[in-house]
């Protein structure tokens, strides 16, 4: 085990580091403001596409400016929050799917009886949670009504108000759980995708939104959790191959993995979003975004050359680029 040597560094030594490895900074003030309010550490993720390949020392390539580091920086940033927008929607879209399947077939508190699940669901922490939901923080005001008016009733309130208490990672693995296909085959048919292939996506998709809400990098990231492919795809589907070219020209042979990347998510929710939110234009902002930041490396983020033509996403582009022209 090695020991931590490094030791802290003011924002002036910060900036002396910068200037050292040959990165231009014509506003020090401005510069200094920066990084007083991202910070160096959260920034220097975003210097390494700038570092000339094949050093061990890092330097910078030659012109490379703070404002291309920011601005990687800021598009990284956009593109959460773009992501965001959508993630919520499915999220909520999901929520009222449950409350509406589970409510119908079962009956407010059917849920309590833990036949409607796998067996390997531990329906005792989902009964133990609902019933500590007063505890340790503000109750809902909802839950506070419920049972104050209903005193009678089971201390864990009606699965409409159950699914907001529920985190969206508990909320997805609470779907992947369902076990009757009455329940099962009502959110297949509203989602138009197979319970495999749903399980998969919003368990993802749960994970991804964390990132974002957490501030963390999505661009070259490799995820851990990815979504399943479908095995039946429609004629529209997006190719996405095994490997792609990263376009490095110091290592041409560089190959990534697509379908750990961005890219298929961005697909993934594309695809949901034409259900829940068909008329949303989300997928017409996402190509003005990375349109408008044309320097920002694709392929780190699993875009296959030429993604831009494919059936799948023309009309989203035709819509942005006319809609740029006019």
């Amino acid at each position: 085990m090695s020991d931590f040597h490094k030791p802290a560094h003011s924002i002036e030594e910060q900036i002396a580091t910068l200037c050292s490895r040959g990165l231009a900074i014509p506003d020090e003030a401005r510069v200094r403001h920066y990084l007083a309010n991202i910070s160096y550490f959260r920034l220097s993720a975003y210097t390494r596409p700038f570092y000339q390949p094949g050093l061990q020392e890092h330097r910078f390539l030659e012109g490379t400016s703070f404002d291309d580091v920011l601005r990687l920086y800021v598009f990284d940033r956009e593109l959460r929050l773009l992501l965001l927008d959508a993630i919520e929607r499915l999220e909520v879209a999901l929520r009222a799917q449950l409350t509406n399947t589970l409510a119908e077939h079962h009956g407010p508190h059917g849920y309590l009886t833990p036949d409607i699940f796998d067996t390997r669901y531990n329906h005792g922490w989902l009964l133990e949670k609902l019933e500590n939901a007063a505890k340790g923080r503000e109750i809902e005001t909802f839950l506070a009504h419920y049972r104050k008016k209903y005193r009678s009733a089971p201390n864990q309130p009606p699965i409409w108000m159950a699914v907001e208490l529920l985190t969206f990672k508990e909320v997805s693995t609470l779907l992947a759980k369902l076990r009757l296909p009455k329940d099962t085959q009502r959110i297949e048919r509203h989602f138009g995708w197979k319970m495999p292939v749903l399980r998969s996506w919003f368990r993802s998709l749960s994970d991804l939104r964390n990132v974002c809400a957490h501030h963390g990098r999505v661009w070259n990231r490799e995820f851990g959790s990815r979504p399943e492919m479908p095995r039946k795809v429609p004629a529209a589907w997006p190719s996405i191959p095994d490997s792609i070219e990263t376009g490095s020209h110091e290592h041409p042979e560089q190959r990534l993995d697509p379908r750990r990347r961005l890219y298929l998510q961005l697909v993934v929710i594309e695809s949901l979003m034409q259900v829940v939110s068909p008329n949303s234009q989300w997928a017409e902002r996402l190509v003005s975004l990375l349109d408008h930041y044309p320097q920002v490396s694709r392929p780190h983020m699993g875009f296959p050359g030429h993604w831009d033509t494919e059936p799948f996403w023309r009309e989203a582009v035709m819509n942005a680029r006319e809609g740029t022209k006019a």
